[in-house]
C-alpha cells in the first residue's frame, strides 16, 4: 500500500479535508508512521496486550524513523515541528497509547530534561545514545502520595560533601525497569532539583506495577532510591523548583492532545466498519437510524479534536501558544476520546469486548491516559484560573 492510499483510505472519518490544512512535509511523515503503525503495531498489538508485554525490539525501528527526540534539535535529533510531533503521535496512539507513551516518556519527558536543563556534558553524553534507541529514559517525578501535587515529593537529595544522596520512592514511572538513566526529580535544602541518574547506580531499584488494566502493551513501574550517591555533576544545572519538570510535563501535554485523537479516530473506524458489515434484521448495523447518529457524533468530535489539536500545534510552532491552551486540549481531547471510544464498543456489541477489536482496549488505556500528565481535575482548575483570575488549587 501507497502512503497516497493511506491518505485517504483510513480517514473514513474525515469530514473536513482536514489533510489540506497540512504542508507536503507534514503528510509525508504522518504517511510515513501510518505505515509504520499498520506494518509493526496493528498485527501485534492484540497479543502484546493479552501478554502485559512491550516490544523492546521495536525501540531501534522507532528511532530509525526519528521519531525519539523528535522535537529536539541537534544531538541527534530529528528537529521536527511541533505538527509533526503530533501527527506521529496520533498515529502513534492510533495503533496503542503504550506505544505513544514510549515515544513520549522518551522524547518530551527524559531527553527534554536533558536537552532543556541539562549541562554540555550531559547532553552529549545521553541525548546521541537516546535518539538513537541505544539508550532509554524515564522521568521520576511521581511518588504514591505526590501525583497531582508534585510540590509534596518526600525524595530527598542531601549533599555528602562533593556528592549528592537520594532517598525516596517514585511511582508510575514509565520504563524504569528497562531503562539506562532516569531523571530524577528530588527535595533539597535549595529547592526541587533534577538529577541524571545511570539506572546501574547502587541503591536504584526499579519495579514493574502488576497486573494492569489498562496500558497493558506499556511499562510502569515504582521506583526505590536507597542511598544512591552521585558526583556533584549530575544534577542538572539549568532546573531549579518545579517549572524544571514542569516544563517536560508541557511537553508530554502537548503530545496527549493529538495521541487521544488518534485512539479516538481508530476505535471510529472499526465500529464503522463492523457496522457496515454487520447484519441485523436484514440489514447492516449501519442502515440504522440510531447507528448513523452515533456514527455522526463520534466523527464530529474527531474532526473538531484534530482541528483543535492543529491550531495548537501551530501556535506552539510559532511560539505562541499560552499554557492554559495545552490544558484546554489536554482536557476537552482525551474527555472527547474516551467518550468515543466507549461509544463505538457499543456498536460492536458482546464482540466489542474482545482484542479483536480496538475500542475497549483504546478506552483502557484512555484512562491512564486521562490521569498522566494532569488529571481531568487539574486541568479543569488550571482553566478556571485563567477565566476568573482564581486560582482554587487549594
Amino acid at each position: 500500500m501507497t502512503t497516497d492510499a493511506l491518505t485517504t483510505e483510513l480517514e473514513p472519518s474525515d469530514l473536513i479535508d482536514f489533510d489540506a490544512l497540512l504542508s507536503p512535509d507534514e503528510l509525508k511523515l504522518r504517511n510515513q508512521v501510518r505505515a509504520f503503525v499498520q506494518a509493526e503495531i496493528k498485527p501485534n498489538i492484540a497479543a502484546w496486550y493479552e501478554d502485559a508485554h512491550f516490544p523492546l525490539e521495536i525501540v531501534p525501528k522507532m528511532a530509525k524513523l526519528g521519531l525519539l527526540g523528535m522535537h529536539l534539535n541537534g544531538y541527534g535529533c530529528a528537529g521536527r515541528s511541533a505538527v509533526e510531533y503530533g501527527l506521529a503521535g496520533a498515529e502513534l496512539e492510533a495503533g496503542d497509547s503504550g506505544l505513544r507513551t514510549f515515544v513520549s516518556v522518551q522524547g518530551s519527558l527524559a531527553m527534554s530534561a536533558i536537552h532543556k536543563h541539562g549541562s554540555e556534558e550531559q547532553k552529549k553524553q545521553w541525548l546521541p545514545a537516546m535518539a538513537a534507541g541505544q539508550a532509554i529514559g524515564c522521568f521520576g517525578l511521581t511518588e504514591p502520595t505526590a501525583g497531582s501535587d508534585p510540590s509534596s515529593m518526600t525524595t530527598f537529595a542531601r549533599r555528602d560533601g562533593d556528592d549528592w544522596v537520594l532517598n525516596g520512592t517514585k511511582r508510575w514511572i514509565g520504563l524504569a525497569s528497562v531503562a539506562q538513566v532516569a531523571v530524577i526529580w528530588a527535595q533539597t535544602e535549595g529547592g526541587i532539583r533534577g538529577f541524571v541518574v545511570p539506572t546501574e547506580t547502587p541503591g536504584f531499584t526499579a519495579t514493574p506495577i502488576e497486573p494492569k488494566l489498562s496500558m497493558r502493551a506499556s511499562i510502569q513501574c515504582e521506583i526505590e532510591l536507597t542511598e544512591v550517591r552521585l558526583p556533584a555533576e549530575a544534577v542538572l544545572p539549568g532546573a531549579v523548583g518545579l517549572r524544571g519538570p514542569f516544563s517536560c510535563l508541557n511537553e508530554a501535554r502537548y503530545g496527549i492532545i493529538w495521541g487521544a485523537m488518534g485512539a479516538a479516530r481508530d476505535a471510529f473506524e472499526d465500529a464503522l466498519a463492523y457496522a457496515q458489515t454487520r447484519m441485523q434484521f436484514e440489514k447492516p448495523l449501519a442502515g440504522y437510524q440510531l447507528t448513523q447518529q452515533k456514527l455522526v457524533d463520534m466523527a464530529l468530535e474527531i474532526n473538531k479534536g484534530f482541528l483543535l489539536a492543529l491550531h495548537i500545534g501551530r501556535k506552539k510552532d510559532a511560539g505562541t501558544l499560552g499554557l492554559h491552551q495545552i490544558s484546554l486540549g489536554k482536557l476537552n481531547n482525551c474527555r472527547e476520546a474516551i467518550a468515543i471510544c466507549r461509544e463505538a464498543r457499543t456498536i460492536l456489541g458482546g464482540n466489542g469486548i474482545t482484542l479483536d477489536y480496538s475500542p475497549l482496549r483504546h478506552a483502557n488505556n484512555l484512562e491512564s491516559v486521562r490521569t498522566y500528565e494532569g488529571t481531568d481535575e487539574v486541568h479543569t482548575l488550571i482553566l478556571g484560573n485563567k477565566l476568573t483570575g482564581v486560582p482554587a488549587f487549594r
